[in-house]
């Protein structure tokens, strides 16, 4: 039986029993369930299975946990579409490692743990801050960006919602002018009570109808105010693309634009970082060291917080197999390598909700 996600839960993935083992024993029992997983055949069922909000990585080398990350995100089910929080135990001799590869996402956070695990409080508080961390990723509803998407849309709905408002008062001036005829021809009383309630209503209606446009006001105002704020917000780029001198050239073309871009080199850090940081768009190469474009962008497309994040696929491969999987999969367009800058710039425009120039 799977555990419920009501309560925090903690995986403790490592080479062997006693390493999980001697990590669990510093963990406060308040944070709730915690497993290990030691198995290597067992990396991607562990995790479907209990679908922690913690990952505790307990290897005795980092390449061993890095190793882990990449067999888990090319065989789980469930592990591009959850929620979660990685943390790497460390050795003195991999700390500079370890930040670095937390500054490229990889991981979330650190802890020297090895050889002696003196400081248990360090690891207690990086805990803490995964869960508060979490906690408030999945409360977002919708990024500021996306509001602005929302209100652009009203504000593009006012002329037709003014006109929709206009011609439904005059259509309810009509009627109500035709039920006054047919209540002066009707003679029996009864029937002209009949008409005199059904007279208030249309009067009623008609008075909702001149009001309607005024009622809408200040929430079009409001929406009109957002989208001024808007101009002011740097529309949000992930590339992902393994090839440094690409994401090089890219920073290069839009250098002095109106976006902020930000890079992954493989499929699992791309979905954190979608996931952590809600790109407006994604540049998905599809040649990625540990799962295809493509297949991150299916993913990606699978989960209905994100689904909506348009990705283009830039690819160097163009042939029709290619496009045809990429769309299939969800691509909103396809980009050919190496880039040219106007058609990037073209693209982004096209995409995003903002100029970029």
């Amino acid at each position: 039986m799977s555990p419920s996600r009501t309560a925090p839960s903690i995986l403790i993935a490592a080479d062997s029993e006693p390493l999980a083992v001697g990590a669990a024993r510093y963990i406060d029992e308040g944070f709730g369930v915690v497993r290990v997983s030691t198995r290597r055949e067992r990396v991607a069922s562990d995790f479907d299975c209990f679908r922690p909000a913690v990952l505790l990585l307990a290897f005795d080398q980092l390449a061993h946990a890095q190793n882990y990350l990449e067999r888990l995100h090319r065989t789980s089910g469930v592990a591009h579409a959850l929620p979660h929080r990685i943390i790497l135990l460390c050795s003195g001799d991999d700390l500079q490692r370890a930040f670095e590869c937390c500054k490229a996402g990889i991981f979330d956070d650190y802890v020297l743990f090895w050889p002696q695990t003196a400081d248990t409080a360090r690891l207690m508080m990086a805990i803490h801050g995964a869960l508060h961390a979490l906690e408030d990723t999945c409360s977002l509803a919708l990024t500021s960006r996306q509001i602005v998407a929302r209100a652009r849309d009203i504000t593009r709905l006012e002329p037709d919602l003014a006109a929709l408002a206009s011609r439904f008062a005059r259509q309810v001036e009509v009627t109500q002018t035709s039920a006054d005829a047919a209540a002066q021809r009707l003679p029996h009383l009864v029937f002209r009570q009949s008409f005199d309630e059904v007279e208030a209503s249309v009067h009623d209606l008609c008075e909702a109808a001149r009001t309607l446009a005024g009622a809408l006001g200040p929430q079009l105002r409001a929406a009109r105010t957002i989208c001024q704020l808007s101009r002011q917000m740097r529309p949000l780029v992930l590339t992902v693309d393994n090839d440094a001198y690409q994401r090089i050239r890219l920073t290069r073309f839009l250098k002095g634009t109106n976006v902020e871009l930000i890079c992954a080199s493989t499929g699992a850090q791309a979905l954190r970082a979608i996931w952590t940081k809600r790109p407006d768009l994604v540049l998905m190469d599809i040649d990625l060291p540990d799962v295809d474009g493509v297949e991150v962008t299916r993913r990606l497309k699978a989960v209905e917080p994100l689904a909506s994040t348009p990705v283009i696929i830039a690819t160097a491969r163009s042939h029709r197999t290619v496009v045809m999987e990429s769309l299939k999969a969800g691509a909103a367009d396809i980009m050919v390598k190496p880039y040219c800058r106007a058609t990037l710039l073209d693209k982004l425009d096209t995409f995003l909700p903002v100029s970029v120039t």
